[in-house]
């Protein structure tokens, strides 16, 4: 306990940020910094203890050695309980989204608790006919569907209702507020228990009702709850925001290798999509995690099968170089997917949030309903997207043959089929991404994609049997299958998941994990330049980033633009200062009680307005409330902002300004004895700062890569103005220097027209000139 009475716990609320803030990572570093220090001085073996003389006098060493041991091993530890928890975590969820989504369709009567694949080892899962030990609810056909609906309604009902209810941050996909909080950003609850077990109880309902929503991203939002919940039991992550973010991202990064069963693809979604910072002692962390947590998954091995994912397939046969036309299709129907769904997803996300936004319950139940009636009649629909993707992935070898997917008579019937279940899925995908409950969009977009392509791989497979005579197929065996429609499946599926995330080396080592296909390697990049291609054509950023900006959060993204202004057109000229000396107790809480900043520049006395440093609101708070417990506090009491003479910092310890535990304590007792109040020690003395004429590209890298909340503009020592991260995108938004953009020139109704326009024109020409030519 120190002198004023006030504990460790109480004096860590001046850090405590506040919701919806930014994390001010150079005041962070500062404080991990002193941290570190006193840690290793706390290790350090006395020095009037002689090693070697006694038999207890090399105690002290080992135990200052095993103190050192535990601490490095402990985030280590803590990657580790964390990676098997989330593996855990996966494995049931599996379990019961399996169980649920079978439960639609009938019972087994060997034990209700058995799913079809269980009930029907022997059988292939879709062939239930055969299968004695599994019963339809009903014989009659509608009497099946009647059923399918009402259970797809009931849960989604249940799964809003308690998100509604429970824990509204459960809803979505998550994944665009955890790459804010990866960032700096600061929302409570959102990683917190509640959120977590409601997601994780919520997600296999929203899966079993039907809804064209994925458990993927949810999937990496559990993970990293689990992550902080983990990290939180101990002193060394809980306080240190830069510390809890390792966790997270590593975290992150075991929620997508347990998804898909991609360890390394995890590692390099952590690295290429969330993580705003990345070191290397973080990759290693990422890891290790996601390592731990997909070998706890493979450990528990929820589908009976040694694999870790459903739909995990592999291609024995290699591909030929004609193949690359078809597949440049299906790079370019990536691209044109991807920015389709994220336009008229984002007005959907308008609609809902300005008409929907108190019916979160009703609109999750009709969609539910509306999918179940529509997708019930068509066997890619019907079926849960894993399921499907398990089917479309597979090859025609081995008599394989499942609903006449390799029948050749029925070729054309199946891609009509498939053609009708891309077009209702994509439709179903735009307003059912971002509905109130757990929803992804990885599975949806590869579901998309597999229906798709496997519907191209029908076509040139049909093409090469009826033209094997012809030049382009010469390269094939004649005894040997020339064409593997399930390859276009696989790729297609990666096509539109590239387009609607915009990741590629990602997606590229998911997909091999997932297929084990090395010889497929090339195809997949060569399909993901084309719909990465296609996307930058047409402007379009990931689906994350665009929810991003929707939600107004304070995130900069990691590519470089060119404004051609300097940061004087963006910063904030009317400030709030505070004077270094001359002002009383009742001017600081009239500041705060008339202002609602986050902090306040403390500028010289003799209105020159030189700059002295900076104070955050909370440290003012901070301070004036336990200042009020002691006594001879007078709204009079003078506030001093600046130390008196160097003896003072140099005794104090306050050349970084923002001090930790022993600094403070004893500051505004000691301060009482002259009159007056000193809240310098906790003012930032070194404040970062910039001149007017510095281009903003060099302040955007600024708060990129030093994550500072706050920017000080000086020129030649005197205050100018300030710039946050807000008044940065805030002037973005605008964009008054920049290329009009898909959606400035018109979208797509603007290209249609743009084509049209020059359509009708090349006609009136030419037919102008006919006519001229007939004339004469």
């Amino acid at each position: 306990m120190h002198p004023e009475g006030l504990d460790d716990d109480e004096l860590e609320q001046i850090r405590r940020y506040e919701d919806f803030t930014t994390i001010d990572w150079i005041q962070d570093s500062i404080l991990e910094r002193n941290r570190r220090i006193r840690t290793a001085h706390s290790y350090s073996t006395p020095a009037n203890v002689p090693l070697g003389k006694g038999r207890l006098s090399s105690w002290p060493w080992l135990w200052s050695q095993a103190r050192k041991a535990m601490d490095v091993g402990q985030t280590w530890f803590v990657v580790s309980i964390a990676g098997v928890c989330i593996g855990v975590n996966a494995a049931v969820i599996s379990i019961v989204s399996e169980w649920l989504s079978d439960i639609k369709f009938g019972y087994c009567s060997d034990g209700w608790w058995l799913n079809q694949q269980f009930c029907c080892w022997e059988i292939e899962r879709e062939e239930t006919d055969g299968c004695d030990s599994w019963h339809p609810w009903s014989n009659v056909m509608m009497g099946r569907w009647l059923v399918f609906v009402m259970f797809a309604t009931a849960f989604s009902f249940v799964a809003a209702h308690l998100v509604r209810s429970m824990a509204k941050y459960a809803a979505g996909s998550g994944i665009s507020e955890i790459k804010c909080i990866l960032a700096g950003f600061v929302m409570q609850g959102f990683l917190g228990f509640a959120t977590f077990f409601i997601k994780s109880i919520t997600l296999p309902l929203v899966i079993a009702s039907g809804l064209s929503v994925g458990k993927e991203g949810p999937s990496v939002h559990v993970a990293v709850c689990i992550g902080s919940l983990v990290a939180g039991m101990f002193k060394k992550f809980s306080r240190s925001q830069g510390k809890l973010r390792e966790i997270l991202t590593a975290a992150s990064a075991a929620g997508v290798a347990v998804a898909f069963g991609s360890p390394i693809g995890g590692v390099l979604f952590s690295i290429e999509e969330m993580s705003h910072r990345f070191s290397i002692k973080t990759m290693w962390r990422s890891f290790f995690c996601a390592l731990v947590a997909t070998f706890t998954l493979s450990a528990m091995n929820p589908f009976r099968t040694g694999k870790l994912v459903l739909f995990q397939v592999t291609y024995d046969r290699d591909w030929h170089f004609f193949e690359i036309i078809f597949y440049v299709i299906l790079g370019i129907f990536g691209g044109l997917y991807g920015a389709f769904v994220v336009k008229f997803n984002l007005q959907v996300a308008g609609f809902r949030r300005k008409h929907l936004a108190n019916h979160g319950v009703a609109e999750a139940v009709t969609l539910a309903t509306l999918t179940a009636m529509v997708g019930y009649f068509n066997r890619f629909l019907r079926i849960d997207m894993t399921s499907s993707m398990a089917m479309l992935f597979r090859e025609c070898e081995s008599g394989y043959n499942v609903g006449n997917l390799c029948q050749s008579t029925a070729q054309w019937r199946i891609s009509n089929s498939l053609l009708l279940a891309t077009v209702i899925r994509t439709g179903l995908v735009v307003i059912s991404y971002g509905a109130k409950v757990p929803a992804g969009i990885f599975v949806p977009s590869m579901a998309i994609g597999a229906t798709f392509g496997r519907m191209i791989g029908i076509i040139v497979k049909a093409m090469w049997r009826a033209y094997s005579q012809s030049g382009m197929f010469a390269v094939c065996a004649p005894d040997v299958p020339c064409i593997t429609p399930g390859t276009y499946a696989f790729l297609g599926a990666a096509a539109a998941l590239s387009g609607v995330t915009r990741m590629t080396a990602t997606v590229v080592v998911i997909m091999f994990e997932l297929t084990g296909a090395l010889n497929y390697i090339l195809p997949t990049m060569i399909v993901l330049l084309v719909t990465k291609a296609v996307g930058d054509f047409l402007g379009t950023s990931g689906i994350a980033d665009e929810m991003i900006r929707f939600n107004g959060f304070p995130f900069l993204e990691k590519e470089d633009h060119a404004y051609n202004v300097s940061v004087s057109a963006v910063m904030r000229t009317e400030l709030h200062t505070i004077s270094e000396s001359g002002m009383t107790v009742k001017d600081i809480e009239a500041l705060l009680a008339s202002t609602d900043v986050k902090g306040y520049p403390v500028v010289s006395s003799d209105g020159l307005r030189h700059i002295v440093g900076y104070i955050g609101r909370t440290e003012l708070r901070y301070v004036l409330d336990r200042a009020k417990k002691m006594p001879r506090i007078e709204d009079d009491t003078r506030c001093l902002f600046a130390s008196r003479d160097s003896e003072r910092d140099e005794q104090h310890g306050a050349s970084f300004g923002i001090e930790e535990e022993a600094a403070p304590t004893g500051f505004v007792l000691s301060g009482l004895s002259d009159g007056d109040l000193r809240f310098w020690p906790w003012v930032n003395q070194t404040p970062m700062t910039v001149s007017p004429e510095l281009p903003l590209e060099i302040v955007m890298q600024l708060f990129k890569r030093m994550g500072p909340r706050v920017i000080l503009v000086e020129n030649h020592g005197v205050l100018t103005g300030l710039v946050t991260v807000k008044d940065v995108l805030k002037f973005i938004a605008t964009k008054p220097f920049h290329e009009p953009s898909w959606d400035e020139r018109g979208g797509l109704d603007g290209l249609l027209e743009e084509v049209w326009t020059w359509a009708t024109d090349v006609i009136h020409r030419t037919v102008s000139w006919s006519r001229s030519i007939l004339r004469h």
